[in-house]
């Protein structure tokens, strides 16, 4: 028996010309209205605004109007690059997802129901919206530092979590002492408290977007559950047997 051709799921997204773009990426751009970059399968690379960002399967980052942008995606993967209405506005120009379990569900709806017109677009943006607006808001108020040197070592700090305050200082060319005083001024916390909280929120984040607290903590990079859940209650004040049973509902409840 002739056994039946199959087509790579990687390949499905080129079958119609048109939307070949979305799938294998593209040079340098931006849009008028916000924008998420959600990686379907496979990992793709992401130059925003001068930074690169690594993406993996389900991950997504959502970008705000204007922000010049290109996407390579690496053999095998594929991705969607959805816009979305005007008033769903990342806190910053470039805000990292992760991979929220809400995010992933309503993009595997729309690649199911592939909407083609205006009309039937605009219901999947919409819940795309909602989605996004829920888990935005950051529940422990942090702020970026101003000063251009010491506001690239704090995203990159966030990007790796292990990375010393001595070796990030180090790397741009700073003393911890001027960094501390950088963050105390600018942003009215030590580093280590500002980079916890900044942890903290990816977590809630993930957290609203339906995530489990496993999941949480290794998306904020906390090495276990144990360790985001101690976090979270020291700096919250809420019990830890309060956010094991009910994460989201006991932070509501502050």
């Amino acid at each position: 028996m002739q056994r039946e051709a199959r087509l790579p799921t990687t390949s499905l997204g080129t079958v119609v010309a048109a939307n070949a773009i979305r799938f294998l990426g593209h040079d340098t751009h931006q849009h008028d209205e916000p924008h998420l970059i959600y990686v379907v399968t496979g990992t793709a690379r992401l130059l925003a605004d001068g930074e690169e960002w690594r993406l993996g399967r389900q991950e997504a980052i959502w970008l705000a109007p204007r922000v010049p942008h290109a996407l390579r995606i690496e053999p095998g993967g594929m991705a969607l690059g959805p816009t979305l209405n005007p008033g769903d506005l990342p806190r910053c120009r470039v805000q990292p997802l992760g991979a929220v379990p809400a995010v992933v569900d309503v993009m595997t709806t729309t690649l199911g129901a592939a909407p083609s017109t205006t009309e039937e677009i605009q219901p999947f943006r919409q819940a795309l919206g909602r989605v996004l607006r829920g888990i935005s808001r950051r529940y422990f108020p942090v702020v970026l530092p101003v000063h251009p040197v010491v506001r690239a070592l704090a995203r990159e700090a966030l990007r790796t979590p292990s990375a010393t305050l001595e070796r990030l200082a180090a790397q741009h060319r700073m003393s911890p002492r001027q960094v501390q005083r950088v963050f105390i001024d600018e942003t009215g916390l030590p580093f280590t408290r500002w980079r916890n909280r900044a942890r903290m929120n990816a977590a809630v984040e993930h957290l609203r977007g339906g995530g489990e607290l496993t999941a949480a903590a290794r998306a904020a990079g906390y090495a276990t559950r144990a360790g985001l859940l101690r976090a979270l209650s020291r700096e919250s004040g809420v019990p830890v047997s309060a956010l094991t049973a009910d994460a989201v509902g006991a932070l509501g409840a502050r």
